[in-house]
């Protein structure tokens, strides 16, 4: 019994009796009352489940005050709630393994993977975990003095790697890898410390990346796209293995990109800059860098890497009839051999590369416009060197714009190098816009391209002029030069009403063109009668656009009566749902202006024959259509 209810029975205030009845009553009460909360406190804790980055949240917060079990806790109430978030997974597995847990983390990433099958980064975690667990046993195995000599594969490695395509094979329903299962694993990596030519065999087999080797091609048969394969080469490039692993892994995993996609443009790519990095590895032991990479190729190895690769990809050329495998090797040229590249190749290097390009066109007889137009681009820069002859270039261009006259890049390509070789361009730019396909999708850029900021505003008037005329029957052209021709007159400072009926009874006009036309105008703050001229020609196409902005610039040049007066007029000639939209944008403008002006400190007010208007506008005339 409590003191209090003590020293009220000592006082006779209350009998025994009497003081055990208020108790039963009390704790009634405050059992209803906390009943009465529960279901509020309920629904607020349960509103936050499908959160998942509260979720994250907490379990971070967790961690930075060292809860270890509590982030146990969390993390596995968050995989129950959320088990197709692979964030969550990676969470609990980086975890465990920071407390030394790595059969906890590598059950919680194999769960995620058999429910998250098709998740790059889930995949990612699992290699990298399995790499980080091949350099702890090689420590270990350094610290106790065991070798990893041997050969043949030790039947305790084939039994941990069968485990584990068995655990990735295993259906989602079928429930998580048992106790048991891990402990087996365990006892089998416990007989590889063991001397014996069986350990020593099983030592050197993990050490060569055995059973990361089988998570890749787990990996790749649950996943075979190009993203997993970038993910992986970027790990086993850079995470810190032996580079007697890192050799092994690299070669297990070009030979799956090999067998997987093998035509695929990306897939190409790492493969080339695998050569060339390989040989950059080489000249980087040779010089003892730290850091091999392609910037390091110098002398042989730059040779010996630039023939290989691009051995490499003449033979996959020769196979393939792509367009965008043919990229490929049009970058590869370009990128090594441009003046811009990031290595300055030997001239007789460069030459070599051209060389085979030219070889590769003229054997393929191709019409492929990656490599035509790369390879005019390289013997126009070789010309402009002095090691070919500008006319032989100019002659390369002109044959290859022959080849293939509706292509676009390609007499892109010879404007170029006409220009860069000091060339008349006129007449051939002409025969460009005459022999260019419009599906192509530079198209509009070969009419535009004669076209330059740094040309005096006549002469780019004119030119537009030119080109505009040429183009009558063409709408979509029409409308990309007159966007530009627009452009050109703003900054000329030629807009006016003249010009402006010119275009009208000249050109294929569009509502964009004077959409674009009027914007331009009102942030020059340009001449009303103009504005007011291109709002009429504004509103045949997009009445309601139109009409808002002709109202807006209305309104904040101190013109409210009048904008509100053509708010309501113009609601008369358009539809139900025009007028719903007109309404709202006109009320978002007017309370935005609103806004503006306090925020000025200006006394916003409105003129009454303003209210008048705006009463007419969202009232009167909506029940005068009503009745009509």
């Amino acid at each position: 019994m409590l003191d209090e209810l003590k020293d009220l029975v000592d006082k006779k205030v209350f009998t025994v009796a009497e003081t055990k009845q208020i108790m039963k009553q009390r704790t009634f009460t405050k059992k209803k009352s906390g009943a009465s909360k529960n279901p509020e406190n309920t629904c607020h804790r349960l509103g936050f489940r499908a959160h998942v980055g509260l979720w994250i949240e907490y379990i971070q917060l967790a961690k930075k005050e060292g809860a270890r079990s509590l982030v146990g806790r969390i993390t596995a109430r968050a995989l129950q709630l959320h088990p197709n978030v692979p964030s969550l997974y990676i969470l609990a597995a980086s975890h465990e393994l920071a407390h030394l847990s790595p059969s906890t983390a590598r059950t919680l990433l194999q769960r995620g993977i058999r429910l998250n099958s098709s998740n790059v980064e889930m995949w990612t975690e699992y290699l990298k975990m399995e790499l980080g667990f091949i350099e702890s046993l090689r420590r270990r195995w350094d610290v106790l003095g065991i070798t990893r000599e041997g050969t043949g594969v030790s039947q305790n490695v084939k039994n941990i790697v069968s485990e584990k395509d068995q655990f990735l094979d295993v259906d989602m329903d079928e429930g998580t890898t048992t106790a048991g299962t891990e402990k087996a694993r365990d006892a089998e990596l416990e007989r590889l410390d063991q001397e014996g030519d069986e350990g020593t065999a099983a030592r050197k087999q993990i050490l060569d990346g055995v059973i990361v080797k089988a998570v890749m091609d787990s990996a790749v048969q649950a996943l075979p796209q190009i993203e997993l394969f970038e993910s992986f080469n970027r790990l086993i490039t850079i995470y810190p293995s032996s580079p007697t692993l890192r050799e092994s892994l690299i070669e297990h995993f070009d030979a799956l990109l090999r067998s997987t996609l093998p035509q695929h443009p990306r897939a190409i790519e790492i493969l080339y800059t695998r050569l060339l990095t390989s040989a950059s590895d080489s000249a980087s032991q040779a010089s003892s860098s730290s850091n091999p990479s392609v910037e390091n190729l110098r002398g042989r190895a730059l040779v010996e890497g630039v023939r290989r690769a691009n051995e490499m990809l003449i033979s996959i050329m020769s196979d393939t009839q792509e367009e965008s495998v043919r990229q490929v090797y049009a970058q590869f040229a370009l990128e090594w051999c441009q003046k811009d590249s990031r290595i300055n190749l030997d001239e007789n290097l460069k030459l070599y590369v051209i060389s085979s390009l030219q070889a590769l066109i003229h054997r393929q007889k191709s019409s492929s416009p990656s490599l035509l137009c790369a390879h005019i681009k390289l013997v126009t820069e070789a010309a402009q060197r002095g090691t070919v002859e500008p006319a032989k270039a100019l002659d390369t261009a002109k044959r290859y714009t022959s080849r293939v006259p509706e292509s676009a890049s390609v007499w892109i390509a010879r404007l170029t190098a006409m220009k860069a070789l000091d060339e008349n361009i006129d007449a051939v730019w002409r025969e460009a816009r005459r022999s260019v396909s419009p599906k192509d999708e530079n198209f509009a850029h070969v009419w535009t391209w004669g076209i330059s900021e740094d040309m005096v505003h006549d002469e780019r008037l004119r030119v537009y002029e030119v080109l505009l005329n040429e183009s009558v029957g063409d709408s979509s052209l029409q409308e990309h030069l007159l966007l530009g021709y627009v452009a050109a007159l703003m900054s000329a400072k030629a807009l006016n009403l003249q010009k402006l009926r010119h275009m009208q009874g000249r050109f294929l006009n569009t509502g964009k063109v004077w959409q674009k036309m009027f914007h331009l105008e009102a942030e020059e703050n340009g001449s009303a009668i103009v504005l007011e001229e291109l709002y009429e020609l504004w509103r045949t196409a997009n009445v309601v656009e139109a009409t808002i902005a002709w109202a807006e610039w209305l309104l904040k040049n101190g013109k409210g009566k009048e904008a509100s007066v053509l708010i309501v007029r113009s609601k008369g000639s358009v539809g139900q749902k025009e007028q719903e939209e007109m309404e709202t944008q006109w009320v978002r403008i007017m309370g935005a202006w609103s806004r503006t002006a306090r925020a000025h400190g200006h006394n916003f007010y409105i003129p009454a024959t303003v209210q008048f208007h705006i009463f007419l506008l969202l009232f009167l005339l909506p029940l005068s259509l009503c009745y009509s």
